[in-house]
């Protein structure tokens, strides 16, 4: 079989980080998309609409399976905690010294809360909400962002 024959039967996956409702075949979806066959205004409409519970704007990341008919399926997932941690912060970036320069502080609540948030995606299914805190926690210490009780 030719690399072009075993492509063509190969399922791909792309993963975006869009804006919740507001999806648009513009860059990045519709180039991503296209690659695969994919029609983009498709996966827009079904997009928007399931996050329109979302407050619009917040980045959501997605994982879209191709199949080889070029149909497609799609996961969204929480927002990143990079993302949650700087609105918890109240900061717009985190710090070109993490460990050194502390740019914000978060309260152990603002953790738990975001932990809570990140344990609903499936690659924290089965683990304990201490563990996804202490990864939170380690994310907020490479930015810069000050955990305090």
């Amino acid at each position: 079989m030719s690399k072009k024959a075993a492509a063509a039967g190969a399922v791909a996956t792309v993963r975006l980080l869009v804006p919740a409702g507001k999806a648009a075949p513009a860059p990045p979806v519709g180039p991503a998309l296209g690659q695969k066959g994919v029609k983009s205004a498709d996966f827009c409409k079904l997009f928007n609409d399931q996050t329109k519970h979302y407050i619009q704007g917040i980045p959501i990341t997605t994982v879209i399976t191709v199949n080889p008919d070029r149909t497609f399926t799609f996961i969204n997932k929480s927002p990143p905690s990079p993302w949650l941690l700087k609105q918890a912060a109240g900061i717009e970036k985190g710090s070109s010294q993490p460990g050194v320069v502390d740019v914000g502080t978060v309260s152990l609540k603002h953790i738990y809360e975001i932990a809570k948030i990140k344990s609903q995606d499936p690659a924290f299914e089965g683990v304990s909400l201490e563990a996804v805190c202490r990864r939170v926690i380690g994310t907020a210490r490479g930015m810069g962002i000050k955990v305090v009780h």
